[in-house]
């Protein structure tokens, strides 16, 4: 059984920082792309950033790329989202999903995360 689990959000002023982790279950970590997509109010869920099962390949949204970076540790089961350079239309719920393969060859679409993690909420205020 797969979980998700997010942390690290909170509160921060614009051109802030912050990490976000996120804790997997499970065995086969290292066989799986990582993604993070972010949900604000009213909005739908976009993606924001990708990453291939042994960290090779690694995607961004234009929206971020440039201030956030995905890394993973694949030893300790562990996503991250380094966000910085932080504005208020960051303001989002940030989820953490595995993907169904290894390498995806399209990162962007929701439906091929069929695991989810609860979300964290990341608030930036101007």
């Amino acid at each position: 059984q797969v979980q998700l689990v997010e942390s690290g959000g909170g509160l921060v002023q614009a051109g802030g920082s912050l990490r976000l982790s996120c804790a997997a279950s499970g065995r086969t970590f290292s066989d799986y792309a990582m993604g993070w997509f972010r949900q604000a109010p009213g909005k739908e869920r976009e993606f924001v950033a990708s990453i291939s099962g042994y960290g090779y390949k690694i995607y961004y949204a234009e929206s971020v790329k440039g201030r956030f970076t995905i890394s993973r540790d694949n030893a300790k089961k562990m996503l991250y989202l380094q966000m910085n350079s932080l504005q208020p239309e960051d303001t989002a719920v940030y989820f953490c999903a595995r993907n169904r393969v290894f390498d995806p060859r399209i990162v962007q679409n929701r439906d091929e995360y069929p695991y989810w993690g609860q979300g964290t909420q990341v608030t930036v205020s101007s």
